[in-house]
């Protein structure tokens, strides 16, 4: 602890300014400014290197962070980003998009705002990009082995990269013409720069990890030819398959699911040429009176999507109560805390509507023009219909950003064989291996829709099982199992 004192003398949480609404409303820039060494050093001097660091427990990588807070605070970066990466393959990814369970679990958090562990770790990964401190980690020597990551999400990317740096000859597949799974096409700008994901992929590249976009596993390569070509494979293509929401109505036109979307409006910020003569992709909230139904991160990312895209007005639905200002009695320390969360996106307009459930859409010549909603309360474990609370909102796109129900099962899945659990994700046993042999799984499609962070842990974590199948042994970081994570 580089300073014993420095939780007493430095008691206020700083994070970095986002710039004014008006300003960043007119590009799809990250939305934060810039953070200065000096005041980044103080709030990494709060760390207390607790006797007991149970952000160490909140965190599904078991990041090492009151070691690189104390580096920071010395101002030792090279070292910090060792302590960094011996732990997290891509701390730029996390260090933007995570939701921080570590700082949710903070000793400091007891009394006082916590640590700001994040903010320091996306400081210290940038600083090690841009003193050239990231390069490439090769291989001692090559096994032979080979093996497929099918998906090439956070999970996919951390397996291939471990298990390339074990010696194998890794081949992640995307069905995307372009790596990074939701993290390129579902992630807005505004939030991570696919910067970040090309000069990852570029490092793992050089060190020989192979990428082969436009391959849709199952369709263009079939299952068994996976399984003849390949020592292993891993499955990681995430849990892709949408929520819906089957009232009278959806069929109209005007209504589509977030990952419908908010890809277009990636693909127009990478350059690709998907407008009309407007300078507008296929969906667009331009000039629409839109209705997001779904009150987290997605929702969120759709929200800040429509306002720079011109929207006329938005409304987001959650069916959810509001939370309270502070942390609910029923999220005591160290747990993630329920309480009301202000986005960026929030920030930038639209409305926030709690407690109400669309009942119905309605629409005109087949194109949807508004849907009747009602208020709901939630009790004995059920929603309930408030008497006297219906509305109708009119509405011209209306945006379904309810999550994810699990991985898709026609095609590859259905065709290796694999089992499934009782909530319709692949079943793997604690060495993350399926019923098939030499098939294991990683990420949200064993585990279900969860975090960023727990993708990356579960894909390190793979990676160590599959190179004691392929080697009989690993040099790589004990996995943890499922169970374990499961009790975390």
């Amino acid at each position: 602890m580089g300073d014993p004192q420095g939780f007493l003398k430095n008691t206020s949480r700083e994070l970095p300014k986002r710039r004014p609404v008006d300003l960043r409303l007119m590009d799809w820039k990250e939305v934060y400014e810039d953070f200065s060494t000096d005041t980044l050093r103080t709030q990494a001097s709060r760390c207390m290197d607790c006797g007991i660091p149970f952000c160490h427990n909140g965190c599904p990588l078991g990041n090492l962070i009151p070691e690189w807070n104390d580096l920071v605070y010395k101002d030792r970066w090279r070292e910090s980003i060792d302590r960094l990466h011996a732990t997290n393959n891509f701390p730029e990814f996390t260090g933007r998009l995570c939701p921080a369970p570590c700082e949710a679990s903070c000793v400091l958090g007891i009394n006082q705002d916590p640590v700001t562990i994040k903010q320091v770790e996306v400081e210290i990964i940038d600083r090690a990009f841009d003193e050239g401190w990231v390069q490439p980690v090769y291989p001692t020597y090559l096994t032979g082995k080979t093996v497929a990551v099918v998906g090439s999400g956070p999970a996919g990317l951390a397996a291939a990269q471990q298990l390339t740096r074990a010696g194998h000859t890794v081949t992640v597949f995307e069905r995307a013409d372009r790596i990074g799974g939701l993290l390129r096409y579902g992630i807005p700008e505004f939030k991570m720069e696919k910067r970040h994901i090309d000069r990852r992929i570029a490092q793992m590249e050089a060190e020989g990890t192979i990428f082969r976009t436009g391959v849709n596993v199952g369709v263009d390569i079939t299952a068994a030819d996976l399984r003849a070509q390949f020592d292993a494979v891993v499955l990681s293509g995430g849990a892709t398959k949408a929520r819906d929401l089957e009232v009278p109505g959806r069929e109209y036109g005007g209504i589509h699911q977030a990952m419908e979307f908010l890809p277009w409006a990636n693909r127009v910020q990478l350059g690709d040429d998907v407008t009309d003569a407007n300078g507008q992709p296929p969906i667009t909230a331009r000039g629409k009176k839109v209705v997001i139904i779904g009150g987290g991160d997605t929702g969120a990312d759709c929200l800040g999507t429509s306002h720079r895209q011109g929207a006329a007005s938005v409304h987001q639905f959650e069916i959810m109560p509001r939370p309270p200002e502070e942390r609910a009695d029923s999220t005591p320390w160290p747990t993630y805390p329920l309480v009301y969360r202000v986005s960026s996106a929030h920030e930038e307009g639209g409305e926030r509507v709690f407690s109400v459930n669309t009942e119905k859409f309605t629409g005109e010549n087949g194109i949807v023009t508004g849907l009747d909603a009602h208020e709901v309360e939630f009790k004995d474990g059920r929603f309930h219909k408030v008497e006297g609370s219906d509305f109708h909102l009119e509405a011209d796109l209306v945006l379904l950003a309810m999550g994810f129900t699990g991985p898709e099962k026609p095609g590859l899945l259905t065709d290796l064989g694999v089992n499934l659990n009782e909530r319709g994700n692949v079943a793997r046993t604690d060495k993350w291996n399926t019923n098939v042999e030499g098939v294991f799984v990683a990420g949200d499609m064993g585990r279900g829709q969860s975090l960023i962070v727990w993708a990356i842990a579960e894909g390190r974590s793979a990676a160590s099982a599959v190179d004691s199948f392929l080697m009989g042994k690993t040099a790589l970081p004990a996995p943890i199992t499922p169970t374990q994570m499961a009790q975390r």
